[in-house]
Order: structure tokens, then sequence, then C-alpha cells
């Protein structure tokens, strides 16, 4: 049996490694002879597989040499281009479906415990009764706390009607909860918050893209204009991207039907394509902000480029992470997977998406809002880089937008208006590193019912705080707490996690979700563009405007 998995690894070595060389044969009928020279590089790998095998100082498998060889060869080409082992290709087709079989639950580990941040409504978890805070101890008799998080998920999820048996720990009782779940299936849904921010401003923030993306925003779209949407807050902050395609369906619904969205361009002919909006959906057609920063990566700078290229938006935040490789993923022997660059993005002004990538180090430890041509004044608050001002990347090149607006090349999404949240203090973080606020919401609604949305924390809640970090030994030193508390931002800050927190526990995510936009500054920078994003609109009427055409089509020249 042995002998056999060694075989079998060795020759996997020989079929990936032939697989990577000769480009050609991840295209079926382009499959091309393998010439002499590859074929003495192969035997040097094989040689080199069977040596380090056989002869090193201590047992390793020829798996690992094999995924590991992989990967090294991988990174000689970009930083996207990736190897998928079998776990994580499953992994990765997982997430891009709609939906699982599981208990309905976020999860997170919070002081090395399984911690429940809340359950989805509708769900077998909801229904039987678990709440934010709850500490789930045990998976079929299993302890958690030796656990990763992607371990414990994965134990949670199984087949539907199955059942799993937990054990819960819960403040304010003195034994465990025993509880056997029935496994029900669960939207994954991509569209995390849809609500009404104001009477009329609707407020929609965006995960990654999935295959229901298109339809899930569709959905929350028609929802909020029921309820009087008359303007949108788009939120693709920390959104990583995701599929194409539903870039495109999203795209779809905030520009001109006809409108370029994207255009990809790479080394062979088949990778220049151009999508177009379609008008198969309605078109939002009212006054739209995205917000971006540096977590926006990929699918989510096609949409925010789109708006932005279009004039039909107005881009807030901080610069983008400029991921505009195209992955082409492919299934490969023993359930692996390859997703391989195999063109650009363009947006439709003609902007490539994609940072320089030069050096790997520079690409992972760039921050983008150093490289803006911006002042960073002081708010009087002592927190540097929060004013609103137009920036620029210097030297780079100038594109034009539909009604002639400058917009820069060079990589990423360059917001229209940059503004930072700033950073948080030491003893803020410190809070929240030690989950200081979750719990404290948690114990409070045992404590109190919290029955009214229009709630606020008085002084004599943030002195409750305070006991409550002494009680628990969070905090040994009152004096740190007095201090914050004299500083305005720090006590605002302090007092609207304590609100969050406190409304999550009481009434869920959307609640307390809410109450942090109100302390948000890009959020509330937003609301304040909205009347230039209607000017834009206005704009692009007076003008009759046409949409963009491709920026580039010929097919020649123009390599990866």
């Amino acid at each position: 049996m042995l002998t056999a998995m060694r075989k079998t690894w060795r020759t996997l070595a020989i079929v990936l490694f032939t697989a990577a060389v000769v480009f050609g044969g991840l295209f079926g009928d382009r499959l091309q002879a393998v010439n002499q020279d590859t074929r003495d590089h192969l035997k040097v790998y094989t040689e080199l597989v069977t040596v380090a095998r056989e002869r090193y100082g201590s047992e390793v498998a020829y798996k690992d040499l094999v995924f590991a060889s992989i990967e090294g060869m991988l990174r000689s080409l970009d930083p996207h281009t990736s190897f998928l082992s079998p776990r994580a290709y499953d992994g990765m087709r997982e997430r891009q479906q709609s939906s699982f079989f599981g208990l309905g639950i976020l999860v997170s580990i919070r002081n090395g415990q399984l911690t429940v941040i809340a359950p989805i409504e509708g769900t077998p978890a909801s229904r039987m009764g678990i709440r934010a805070g709850d500490i789930i101890s045990t998976i079929e008799g299993e302890p958690t706390d030796t656990m990763g998080l992607d371990e414990a998920v994965t134990k949670l999820k199984g087949p539907k009607d199955t059942q799993v048996n937990i054990t819960i720990n819960r403040r304010g009782l003195d034994e465990p909860l025993e509880m056997a779940v029935t496994r029900a299936e669960i939207p994954q849904t991509t569209v995390r918050q849809a609500y009404l921010l104001t009477d009329d401003v609707g407020y929609v923030q965006v995960s990654e893209f999935s295959r229901s993306t298109g339809h899930e925003m569709a959905e929350a779209l028609a929802e909020l204009r029921d309820q009087g949407m008359k303007k949108l807050i788009l939120d693709l902050r920390n959104n990583g991207g995701g599929l194409l395609d539903q870039a495109i369906e999203v795209s779809d619904q905030f520009v001109p039907e006809g409108s370029a969205i994207v255009e990809t361009r790479g080394r062979i002919r088949d990778s220049y394509q151009s999508f177009f909006a379609t008008g198969d959906r309605p078109e939002l057609a009212m006054p739209v902000v995205v917000l971006v920063n540096g977590g926006t990566a990929s699918a989510a700078e096609i949409l925010s480029g789109a708006i932005q290229d279009h004039d039909v938006g107005i881009i807030v935040g901080t610069p983008t992470w400029g991921k505009g490789l195209v992955q082409t993923v492919y299934s490969l022997s023993y359930g692996a997977g390859l997703a391989l660059t195999t063109a650009k993005y363009y947006t439709p002004s003609g902007r490539l998406i994609q940072r320089d990538y030069t050096s790997y180090y520079d690409y992972y430890t760039y921050d983008p809002l150093t490289a803006l041509d911006q002042d960073e004044d002081v708010d009087g608050d002592g927190i540097t880089g929060q004013s609103v001002s137009l920036g620029s990347p210097p030297e780079a090149e100038v594109f034009r937008t539909d009604l002639g607006r400058e917009v820069y090349g060079g990589g990423g999404i360059t917001p229209d208006v940059v503004v930072s949240n700033g950073e948080i203090s030491a003893f803020e973080l410190f809070l929240l590193t030690r989950n200081a606020f979750f719990e404290f919401g948690v114990d409070y609604t045992l404590r109190h019912a919290i029955e009214d949305r229009s709630w606020q924390p008085d002084d004599a809640v943030l002195q409750d705080f305070r006991r409550w970090l002494l009680d628990e030994e969070i905090l040994d030193n009152p004096k740190r707490f007095d201090e914050a508390m004299k500083q305005e931002r720090a006590r605002d800050y302090i007092r609207l996690q304590v609100h969050a927190e406190i409304f999550n526990s009481a009434f869920g995510q959307e609640d307390s979700h809410k109450i942090r936009a109100h302390g948000d500054k890009q959020v509330q920078t937003a609301l304040d563009q909205l009347d230039k994003a209607r000017e834009l609109l206005e704009q692009r009427a007076e003008m009759g405007k046409k949409p963009l055409e491709p920026a580039v089509s010929e097919m020649e020249g123009k390599g990866l």
C-alpha cells in the first residue's frame, strides 16, 4: 500500500510539472510535443524528488515535496497564480455556492473559545434559541478549545437533515446546555447588509462576488426602493472580489445599457474580451456613492471602476488594492486545481486595475495612501489622514470619464474623495483584542431588557462598563479608563462600541451595524457626497452622454 502511494505521488510530480511546463496542456487540442530540452529538465526534476524523498535526513512525503515545488514554480509567475490542493479547491468551490447545510450561526474564535457572534434568523440555530455570546465548548463530544476556526466550521456543517450534537456554555447558567441541532440549508449571502440609513438613503454592503450576488443585489435594491430609497451608499470595503460574471451582473444594475463594464487582455487571442451592460435588469438611476478601501480588490474594483468611469456614482474612501489579474481555474488530477493568470482587467476608460508586482515585498506592504498627493491634516483629535481631499497618485497616467473628469491609472481605483477612518488608540485596541465590548454587550442584555431601538447608553451605562472591566479582571487599573474618557474622541468611540454590541445581543447584526455607521467617518462622508453624485447624473442627462466605447479593441500588440 505504502509503495503504491509513493508511486502515485511520483507520478503526480511528473504529471503536474509537465502540465505547468507545457502550457498548452491546459487547453486540450493545443497540447504540443515536449521538446528535448523540456524532457531534460523533467528528468532533473524527477531525480531531485526521488533523491530528496529517499536520502533526506528526516522523513518527508512525496506529496509534500510535490506541493512545495509547485508553489515555488508558481511564485515565479505572479502573486495570484496559485496551486489549489484538493482541500483548498473544495473550499473555494464551496465558498462560491449560494448555500450550504449547517446550523445558521456566525462564529469566531474569541479569547480562545468558539463563540457565537450572531444566529441567522429563521435557521435551526435561531429556532433552538442559540444566542450571541454562547460558547460552543464541544462538537460531537470533542472539545473545541484546540480546534481552529476552519476545523470547527467543517464539523458543524454536514448533510441536510442530519444532526450535530453540541455543548453550549452561556453566561448566567451554571450548567452547560446540550443540544442536538438538525442541519438545514443555509443561504450563503454576499449582500450582508441592506437597510435604510435615513428615510431615503439606502445602504448595501457586499462582502464578495459569488454565484448569487447579482440576484441578491437585485432583490436588495427592489426592497429598498419599496421602502422609499432615493439614494444609495454601496459599501465595497474589504470586498476581495470573486466571480467575474457576478461583477458584470451587478455592474449591469448601475451603468446605462450598452455601457462597457470591463475588458480583459492577455497573451492569447481568446483572452481579449469586452463586457457590456445588457439592460437585463433595471438600471438604478439614482445618486450613488461607493465606499472602497485597501481591501477592495478584483471584481469589486471592476464594479467601482465602471461606476466611476461612467459618472453614475462618486467613489469615497481610500485607494483600492489593485488586483487586476484574471485567474482561470483549471481542474487537475487527484482533486487539485490551478488558478492560472490568463489576462488583465481594464476599466471602460482604459485604466489597468493591476498594480505593479515587480517586487512581491513592495506589492504586499504597499500603503496606497502614502502615494497620494494629499495633506495629512489633523482634525483636532490627534488622528491624521482623516481630512477629506481630492487625491491623485503623483505622475500617474490620466484617463477621462464619460463627462471628462480625470481619473488615474497605475493600478487600483483612486477615490474621487479620499477619506480615512483613522487609527484607534492603544487603549481602544486593548479593549477590542480582549473582546470586552462584545462580552459586555452579552452580559448587559442578560441583566437589562432592551426592547426600544431608540435606547442609547448614558453615562451610567459607561460606568457600568468600567465596573464590569474591573470585575472581569480585564482592566487592573481604572485610571486607564478614566484617562480615556477625558478625551472626546475616545469617549465617543467607547460609547459607540458599547451601544453597537448591546444592540447586537438584543436585536441582531443589522441594528448593530446601523449604530456603527453613525460613527463611521467614511459613511458620513458618503452621505455628504450624495448631492455631488446627483449633480453627475444631471450633467449626464443634460449632455445626453453616451457611454464610453471600449478603450482598446485591437487584438495585436497588447501583451499580458
